[in-house]
């Protein structure tokens, strides 16, 4: 029963390096209890004039922004709404080609055309920012995009230059959409990056269960600006998200946003505090390497975010099997890994044991792995390249299909997204051309124990049918 197995794993010793970011530290009422309806008193999300208007202007103040919606969808509903209410309907977005699945998701339902802009590698082979000259030259050459949607901080925590990816974006009189999922904890102490609600996005959208302590699935819209409208996001808020909309999941959001009105400062204190031990703790690794902000150049990264703990194997080890060891021998569940990393998420509430946790494995894998020779790791760089365009993802996710195995799929087109999960972020997408380098990367990723959906239990994969 699944709820006998989630109060045995909440009573087990296995440390959350992962979202959610109230880490099952916090107490609650019996949900059941508290589990209402729209009743007398307690205000209608989609028509919010009492207690749910407050607790959302208390959540627009922190931020900064003009209207702040909760969203109990995830932020996936705050991005089909945003992007809906952005772009006309098969109109043109430029957006970051790391973009999370949702928003190839809301260019299908809106039938858009996409045009990307490819975020720079960087010499450890992530994925680093997207920059204001490539989004400006796009621009240039093109007058019919519409919007520009950008991700930032990514799930590596690589930030992007919003001030002035914002002030390109509206030289040319349109809005900036900013999927700033991760960062929901950004402007709250000087250690982390500013909020883009406060750097010139018209739409923000972020997660507050990923690194805040609200329950998962939680998360806000920002409006900022008048660059899009108002009734317009409100509209498409009442198409995406439930009509029934769970108060114990808006409780769980204003409970963070109180927490961090309240005694923020003391929290973001102790996070900054623990982050930098933990970093100095770890400093002295010599075959694991566990990434900083001295890692990246300006040109590779505006910023980045430190709460995400990125170890690299050094190519001893793939990064499945990292995260395996952490969990199997140290009790340490990791958020992600891909070929060459693993990445653990903190937050707020974290608490030191679980940074010294952390930092005692990996000084003992580090000495094991010394006696190892080096294999062949895949990294970021080869899995996620620039796949030839055929058809538009709306006509090729609505075109007639057949389904092909992997390994014959070779120069056919897309018609599902292959991607990893987590990230979340498309391999390719409906209406790519698949080449043999990519089965290939697709074959390798499988083979290295990382999580590829998109391809059935036979190996078989969509295609559009000629």
């Amino acid at each position: 029963m699944l709820e006998k197995r989630l109060y045995q794993h909440a009573q087990s010793d296995i440390y959350p390096f992962h979202m959610p970011g109230h880490k099952r530290r916090l107490t609650m009422a019996n949900p059941f209890e508290a589990d209402i309806t729209e009743i007398e008193g307690f205000d209608n999300l989609h028509h919010a004039a009492g207690i749910l208007k407050e607790a959302q202007e208390q959540a627009a103040r922190l931020y900064g922004s003009q209207y702040a919606y909760y969203l109990v969808n995830g932020s996936t509903c705050g991005i089909l709404a945003a992007v809906s209410a952005a772009v006309s309907r098969g109109g043109k977005i430029l957006v970051a080609r790391n973009s999370h699945r949702a928003v190839y998701n809301a260019i299908c339902l809106r039938q858009l055309k996409p045009e990307y802009v490819y975020p720079q590698f960087t010499n450890s082979g992530l994925q680093g920012q997207v920059t204001a000259s490539q989004i400006e030259k796009i621009l240039e050459q093109d007058e019919e995009i519409e919007a520009v949607l950008v991700t930032s901080p990514t799930y590596d925590g690589v930030v992007s230059d919003i001030k002035k990816i914002a002030d390109t974006v509206h030289s040319h009189k349109i809005p900036l959409i900013v999927d700033e999922a991760h960062g929901a904890h950004f402007g709250f102490y000087p250690s982390f990056p500013e909020n883009a609600t406060k750097l010139g996005a018209d739409l923000v959208i972020m997660s507050t269960h990923k690194t805040l302590p609200a329950f998962t699935q939680t998360a806000l819209l920002h409006l900022c600006s008048e660059r899009v409208d108002r009734t317009e996001i409100e509209r498409y808020l009442s198409i995406y998200e439930t009509s029934s909309p769970s108060y114990i999941l808006m409780a769980g959001i204003n409970r963070c946003m109180c927490m961090i009105e309240k005694d923020g400062e003391f929290y973001f204190k102790e996070y900054d505090k623990n982050l930098k031990a933990f970093y100095r703790s770890v400093s002295d690794l010599k075959n694991l390497h566990v990434i900083t902000r001295e890692d990246f150049t300006k040109k590779e990264a505006w910023d980045i975010d430190t709460g995400k703990i990125l170890t690299g194997t050094g190519g001893y080890v793939t990064g499945a099997a990292l995260k395996e060891m952490l969990l199997c021998r140290y009790r340490l569940q990791t958020e992600m890994a891909c070929g060459n990393y693993v990445t653990a998420m903190t937050s707020i509430l974290d608490e030191p044991s679980g940074f010294e946790r952390l930092s005692h494995a990996l000084h003992e894998l580090d000495e094991e792995l010394a006696d190892k020779e080096k294999i062949p790791v895949i990294t970021p760089e080869e899995i996620y390249r620039s796949p030839r365009k055929v058809l538009e993802p709306s006509e090729a996710g609505e075109a007639a299909r057949e389904e092909v195995l992997l390994t014959e799929a070779c120069g056919n087109i897309a018609a599902d997204e292959i991607h990893l999960y987590p990230p979340g972020i498309p391999v390719i997408v409906p209406g790519e051309q698949l080449d043999a380098q990519l089965v290939e990367t697709i074959e390798r990723c499988l083979a290295q124990g990382l999580e590829v959906e998109g391809l059935s239990e036979q190996m078989r994969i969509n295609i559009v049918k000629m």
